[in-house]
This record gives C-alpha cells, structure tokens and sequence, in this order.
C-alpha cells in the first residue's frame, strides 16, 4: 500500500500485491514510506477468509466469503462486528457490487481494472485501480477519508477474491 496527500485533500492510496488468492497468502500492506500498515492472511475455511492484521499484529478485521449463494457474496467485520455484506450484481458489461452498509454502491470498468465507491449522494469514498505490466495483482486505493481505509481494503480484497473465484484473477 502507498499512501500520500495530494494537493489541499489528503488522500490515501494502497497497494495491494498478491500472485494468486490461496488459502494460506500472507502479504503485507505498505504506505508511501514503505511501512507496513496491514498485514492479510488467508486461512483455511470453505471459500476465501482473509484476516487483516494492524503494524502491532492486532486483529482489525476478517471478510468471509458466504457460501451457497447464486453471485459471490462476502461478509465484512470489523472488531468482531458485522459491518455488513458486499455482493456481486448481476451485470453484462461493468461489474458491479454492492455494500450493504453506509449506502455505498461499487462499479467496476469493462476490464474490471478500475473501481469506484460511491457514496449515497454520488461522492466518490475510494477509487482502486490495478497496475499493469507487475510480477503480482496490485492495485492502489485512494480512499478519501482515513477512518474509511479498512473498509475500503476489504472491499478490494473481496472483489480480487471474487473474480479469483469466477477465473478472472
């Protein structure tokens, strides 16, 4: 992850790396000094589990995929707390998703390389984009409000997990 400030808003970006979603990845996530801000693990469970660890190795958060369910759907905590589910929508061209919590809406471009999170008014929370041309999936989030940072990542984390579950990885 990198994270920086642009011009007047402060803005926060990741970068998140990973091959391939196995059951056992394990990677870090850097800001824009190089310092480790999370760390995600996937553990063993029927579909994905990913466990999002804070610098000190505290536990901040787990997105767990639902099984049983006709799109891919993941459940979101935070602090042991449900925040809610983001689903994939049934869509042609642009993927699209949705969370069901903070009234947030999620699309993605044709090529499924850009997202944008949107807020109930239209306001953009965060936007991911996938880096070409790398060893490893990375994408950098700017995330507009630092308070929505985790949330943000479990999104990306979701949807990199839903297309590695559908063969688009």
């Amino acid at each position: 992850l990198r994270l920086r400030e642009d011009g007047e808003r402060r803005s926060y970006a990741a970068c998140i790396q990973a091959a391939v979603f196995f059951w056992f990845d394990s990677y870090d996530i850097y800001d824009g000094e190089g310092r480790t801000v999370y760390t995600v693990e996937g553990r063993l469970a029927w579909g994905h589990r990913l466990e999002i660890y804070g610098p000190a190795g505290d536990h901040l958060g787990t997105v767990k995929e639902e099984l049983l369910t006709l799109l891919p759907r993941f459940a979101l905590y935070a602090g042991g707390v449900c925040l809610g589910c983001i689903r994939k929508e049934f869509t042609l061209f642009r993927p699209r998703f949705t969370l069901d919590c903070n009234d947030w809406q999620v699309e993605g471009d044709f090529l499924q390389w850009e997202y944008r999170v949107t807020d109930g008014a239209g306001r953009t929370v965060m936007q991911a984009s996938k880096q070409l041309f790398r060893w490893t999936d990375t994408y950098v989030l700017e995330v507009a409000r630092a308070q929505d940072a985790l949330l943000c990542l479990m999104i990306v984390l979701a949807i990199d997990a839903a297309k590695c579950s559908a063969g688009n990885g």
